[in-house]
């Protein structure tokens, strides 16, 4: 643990002219900020400890403290001090969930891609988008415009909608109509909930060229432990690759490696959660 992590030559200017205002840049009051974090990871400490600590005035330092207590990255304890906040516990739980979920779905996206030589995804939900995670490149020529934290629609995408395939239909609604009032996407609704339905039903879903001219993908969710849906990937390539015919024997395909993520993460085939709330 770094117990100097600012440097002592600016705590001493600033305990010269600590009647001045803070004239810190944005940089700067950043690294303190996570210096101060850094000082906490030990347990509880007092606000002169933590002072003395980071080589800064008590003001200052109980002004960095404060505004970390405001945002949830510390909490404090009446006479024990500061102590690493709930903000930090959420952000560890996301971060550990991301990072499992990509490591562990590498090889099994990896070996799918050379299979079949097409470009396979992997990706998330995030808020009314899907979050592209990974991407493993397939050997035909063929390009196809995502990267790596990329966000698409959810309902214009196979990798969106196998992300949806616990939702209710209302969500489903919702999201075709926003989707569609602000040109992201133009399906006639009422087929494209018949398709959604079928999709369930299969447990994958189809992109049949809706999110990018004369692409088709067939993607599957991935479950944990819980059952519910954590991520999905989706297998995309150039219309004459992907026929009817071919989507349909890949979907073996798709939905097996999406199993095989799904019971790296503790996932027991059956096992499988009731519909989602709406979203709002």
């Amino acid at each position: 643990m770094r117990q100097n992590a600012s440097n002592p030559e600016s705590g001493e200017r600033e305990e010269k002219s600590e009647a001045e205002p803070l004239k810190a840049s944005g940089s700067q009051t950043l690294h303190r900020g996570l210096d101060l974090l850094d000082q906490v990871i030990d347990g509880p400490i007092k606000l002169a400890d933590l002072s003395e600590r980071m080589g800064l005035t008590r003001s200052t330092t109980h002004r960095l403290a404060n505004a970390l207590v405001d945002r949830g990255f510390l909490t404090f304890l009446p006479r024990e001090g500061y102590q690493l906040g709930p903000k930090l516990l959420q952000l560890g739980f996301l971060a550990q969930a991301q990072a499992d979920v990509v490591q562990i779905a590498r090889p099994h996206i990896e070996a799918l891609a050379t299979a079949s030589e097409d470009v396979v995804h992997l990706g998330r939900l995030d808020g009314d988008q899907a979050l592209y995670l990974d991407k493993i490149p397939g050997r035909r020529r063929v390009e196809i415009s995502s990267r790596i934290g990329d966000r698409h629609p959810l309902t214009s995408t196979g990798l969106g909608k196998a992300l949806m395939l616990d939702d209710p239909e209302s969500s489903w609604a919702r999201l075709l109509e926003s989707e569609r009032a602000n040109g992201t996407h133009d399906a006639d609704p009422a087929l494209w909930l018949e398709r959604m339905r079928g999709y369930v039903a299969a447990g994958r879903a189809f992109d049949l060229e809706e999110n990018e001219d004369q692409i088709r993908c067939v993607a599957a969710p991935i479950r944990d432990a819980s059952g519910a849906i954590v991520a999905a990937i989706s297998l995309s390539s150039a219309a004459q690759y992907m026929d009817d015919d071919r989507m349909a024997a890949l979907s073996d395909d798709v939905r097996a490696t999406a199993h095989k993520i799904s019971a790296d993460l503790g996932w027991t085939p059956g096992v499988k959660p009731s519909r989602r709330p709406v979203r709002r």
